[in-house]
């Protein structure tokens, strides 16, 4: 008699399969690293996908050296800003935010989406931060940055996204002057990375809705012999326990997508400021035309397009640097037939 295998279906590491919060992703550790004081991660919005023919330079690749054809994601970055910064220090539980200063010359569209301190006593809240650093008090400074989805024209919104942002550096000190420097001022995506270089992305992926175990999990479909309800997409049973105790490993019906996902190790290809120069004839498909700074990252990202995709330094990188990559075409051909239509009809 054949030996029967079942595998476990799905992968557990996703669980609980919970609907995001919000659609704005949460990096809820930052990498270490010594150097010149920056920011450490970056918002954009997603435009689409095409694809680029590139020279491949990884060392020891069986196509080194030769041109390869690399998908790729088009993120449309427009600049940020810098609204605070907030000063943590050591507490019972952790890091407590012990101080915070905001600039005063913040858009009027972020008063839409979080209450804007009406005077900002700009120089009396840092006056504080440096009072808590002579003390030494001092574990850690953020800063909290917001987007500017008004500078894109497929963004259908003007309301900005707010979020955390950490800043590289172990000395306090040196720290804080970059905080000071960069408060109440825009920051532009070449100013963080160059191209090549290897970042984190985070998003919120497709929301699909309450699904059945199947195509929640991946689990086979019944026999019609086996299933007596007249439904073939069900589990079995809920296990040896019944329904008093179901283990959370049994695949059941549930939220399916609108997930936070994290994906490391992705390599920013090229950085752009004209957006018309890699926009596919007649616009990406759900999106448009992208007009301002954009940048390609090789692979694909989590969420449906005009989702917002933080890029983040890399906090698991291994890699010895690449350096920029030699491209040679970056594909524009329409997505929705144009170019055919076109030579037909003229």
């Amino acid at each position: 008699m054949a030996r029967i295998h079942r595998p476990d279906r799905g992968s557990r590491a996703y669980s609980p399969r919970k609907r995001a919060k919000s659609h704005i992703p949460r990096f809820r550790s930052w990498p270490t690293a010594d150097g010149q004081p920056k920011l450490q991660a970056f918002a954009g919005y997603k435009a689409g996908m095409t694809h680029v023919i590139m020279v491949d330079d990884i060392k020891n690749s069986m196509t080194a050296g030769t041109e390869i054809s690399v998908p790729v994601t088009i993120i449309e970055t427009p600049a940020i800003h810098v609204a605070a910064i907030r000063a943590y220090v050591s507490g019972e539980n952790g890091n407590v935010a012990a101080a915070e200063a905001w600039a005063e010359n913040l858009e009027p569209e972020l008063s839409r989406r979080i209450k804007v301190p009406k005077t900002a006593k700009t120089a009396e809240a840092l006056a504080e931060i440096e009072d808590l650093l002579s003390k030494g008090l001092v574990t850690d400074i953020k800063a909290i940055t917001y987007t500017t989805p008004k500078a894109v024209r497929s963004i259908p919104k003007k309301v900005p996204d707010v979020m955390e942002t950490g800043i590289s550096g172990n000395d306090m000190k040196a720290v804080f002057d970059y905080a000071k420097s960069i408060l109440g001022t825009a920051v532009a995506f070449s100013d963080l990375f160059k191209a090549g270089a290897i970042v984190d992305t985070a998003a919120i992926t497709t929301g699909k809705g309450t699904q059945g175990p199947v195509k929640r999990w991946g689990i086979a479909l019944m026999k019609g012999k086996h299933s007596r309800q007249g439904s073939l997409r069900q589990i079995g049973n809920l296990g040896p326990r019944g329904v008093c105790r179901v283990f959370w490993v049994t695949p059941q019906m549930g939220q399916t997508g609108y997930h936070q996902r994290t994906e490391y190790n992705k390599r920013i290809l090229k950085i752009g400021t004209d957006g018309a120069e890699i926009t596919p004839a007649g616009g990406i498909l759900n999106y448009g035309e992208v007009t301002g700074d954009y940048i390609l990252v090789k692979g694909s990202v989590p969420g449906p397009s005009k989702r917002l995709i933080r890029i983040r330094d890399p906090i698991r990188n291994k890699m010895a640097p690449l350096g920029e990559p030699k491209i040679v075409y970056v594909s524009v051909q329409s997505q929705q037939g144009w170019d055919k239509w076109l030579q037909q009809k003229f």
